[in-house]
């Protein structure tokens, strides 16, 4: 998913939970689904922020000298603005972009 042009919002949205458990019937597996899902956007945009600021680092051992770079401060800001990883998934599950299945009923089914 590409979080940047997500139409999420940036703010919390009080949601319907009726909404939420009408895939899975089940509320509680709905907020594990989210969960999992707003973690591994987590761990994305993370990586995604690492690898733009390494351009960045310098590897000097000394202290005493700080370097402000704008393009640095830019950048982190930007990702500052985006949506939290929860409301990036929370707008993912409603709009059924989130595949998830679970095991124990497909044993049934057999």
């Amino acid at each position: 998913m590409d979080y940047k042009k997500s139409k999420a919002p940036t703010n919390t949205v009080t949601r319907n939970i009726m909404d939420l458990c009408k895939d899975t019937g089940n509320i509680y597996e709905s907020v594990a689904i989210i969960g999992k899902r707003a973690n591994q956007i987590s761990v994305e945009i993370k990586q995604d922020l690492s690898k733009k600021l390494a351009e960045f680092a310098s590897y000097n051992d000394s202290l005493e000298e700080v370097f402000e770079n704008r393009e640095q401060i830019e950048i982190s800001r930007y990702y500052e603005k985006l949506p939290k990883p929860t409301l990036l998934a929370t707008e993912e599950f409603i709009d059924g972009q989130v595949y998830f299945r679970d095991p124990s009923k497909e044993k049934d089914d057999e």
